[in-house]
């Protein structure tokens, strides 16, 4: 989160951060995400360099949930154009 906090983010994104994800996902689990079982969504993961995205993708596919992820990361995303919003900053 304090990645997000302190760089900009993809609008409309939702903060999941890596040690979380299968938890999240699994409507099993205690910590599940209400975010994650909308069956019209398509899930696209991301980092800054697309290494974490790139494991956290790998994870949930093997746990049977479908996933994508940006392969060169946000950072990427950002240098070409793709859409960004910034914090709210606080007062």
């Amino acid at each position: 989160m304090r990645e997000r906090q302190r760089s900009r983010f993809i609008p409309g994104s939702f903060h999941a951060p890596r040690g979380m994800i299968e938890f999240w996902v699994d409507p099993d689990s205690p910590y599940y995400k209400d975010i994650f079982g909308q069956q019209d969504k398509k899930y696209v993961f991301h980092c800054a360099s697309g290494w974490r995205s790139a494991i956290t993708t790998a994870t949930l596919q093997d746990m049977g949930f479908d996933a994508a992820h940006l392969k060169e990361g946000f950072s990427t995303w950002e240098k070409q154009g793709g859409p960004v919003e910034f914090p709210e900053k606080k007062t």
